[in-house]
């Protein structure tokens, strides 16, 4: 417990984020003009094509409830990618993280660091996402400039979690189970697509547990205008959870790489 709690961290965790700042861009053109069109897509099949048969949600036109919603699910799938295949890539196969530990980093602010930028795919390609609905016409709230704030605690919360699944399961072959009973679940539940009141009380009830639905809540809360008490309530949820699993996840690695 006590090494649990214990954690080795200073500044040089920015150094780790520095040097995947680096590498990223080398690429960044050809990954962010992947997440620029992937959104269209999305909007242009489910909101244009399947939103013409599809009557009003809560007073919204189809695309104008999922375009809000996509922000917060593109944004977990990137943190949660990026800090399972990634990560474990930059551990196992090309050995970053015994290089920098190699060196004053310690192994905590590897981890941060790796999860720090989680947190910041997680608000880059969200806030891609929110340019392209804003030049769509579909953002009606100076609220929805809130959102990259939201994004970057999304960000912090996946990647713990995904770091957690690879000191459990350090296999790359059982991401796949990770992203088919978490992660898929998580984007089908979560009030993307439709909204939750249809559905049974205890698949609501267990909503609340889900991380993306808080997320989902704060991007259309602010993207709409619909600012309440309740979005106050669903940020804390979400920082209170990051800052909860922010240390698991850190002794998780350090038990799994210093062996």
């Amino acid at each position: 417990m006590i090494n649990f709690l214990r954690m080795d961290i200073s500044p040089r965790v920015f150094k780790v984020f520095q040097r995947h700042l680096t590498v990223y861009r080398r690429n960044w053109k050809v990954s962010l003009s992947f997440n620029f069109f992937e959104p269209l897509l999305y909007l242009a099949a489910l909101g244009y094509g399947l939103g013409v048969y599809v009557q009003e949600i809560e007073g919204l036109t189809f695309i104008q409830f999922i375009a809000p919603a996509l922000i917060a699910s593109s944004a977990m799938f990137s943190s949660a990618y990026e800090c399972t295949y990634g990560t474990f890539i930059r551990m196992e196969f090309q050995k970053t993280f015994q290089a920098m530990v190699a060196t004053p980093v310690s192994m905590d602010e590897v981890s941060l660091g790796e999860i720090l930028w989680g947190s910041f795919k997680s608000f880059l390609y969200g806030s891609v996402i929110l340019a392209v609905i804003f030049a769509l016409g579909l953002v009606a709230s100076p609220w929805a400039l809130l959102v990259p704030v939201v994004l970057l605690v999304n960000g912090m919360l996946f990647a713990a979690l995904s770091m957690i699944w690879i000191g459990l399961v350090p296999n790359i072959d059982s991401f796949n189970y990770y992203f088919s009973l978490v992660i898929t679940p998580l984007f089908l539940f979560s009030g993307v697509f439709f909204p939750l009141s249809g559905l049974p009380a205890i698949v609501q009830a267990l909503a609340w547990a889900s991380p993306l639905y808080h997320v989902v809540n704060l991007t259309r809360g602010l993207v709409l205008g619909n600012v309440g008490t309740n979005l106050i309530f669903d940020f804390a949820w979400l920082v209170v959870v990051a800052l909860v699993l922010t240390p698991i996840a850190i002794h998780l690695m350090r038990r799994l790489v210093i062996k």
